[in-house]
């Protein structure tokens, strides 16, 4: 893992989880507001992205993590 970066824009419901430099990637739509962060060059997914994060989870009292933690594609075709 290089740099874990997580950003959450409360305004806007939208929450981005990513790992080190995402400015060589491309979002892949996933469908229903859930994008993958994909490295153009490698195809590795660098990370994940959630709108209306806040609306999704509003029936959890907390959301944890061990970290680290790998990005894995579950959507692999």
């Amino acid at each position: 893992m290089e740099n874990l970066n997580i950003y959450y824009d409360e305004e806007g419901d939208f929450l981005e989880i990513t790992d080190g430099d995402i400015s060589n990637c491309y979002f892949n739509n996933l469908g229903d507001g859930i994008f993958q962060i994909v490295d153009k060059s490698t195809k590795e997914v660098k990370g994940v992205a959630i709108h209306s994060f806040k609306k999704r989870t509003k029936d959890l009292d907390e959301i944890k993590l061990s970290l680290p933690f790998k990005l894995k594609n579950i959507n692999s075709k």
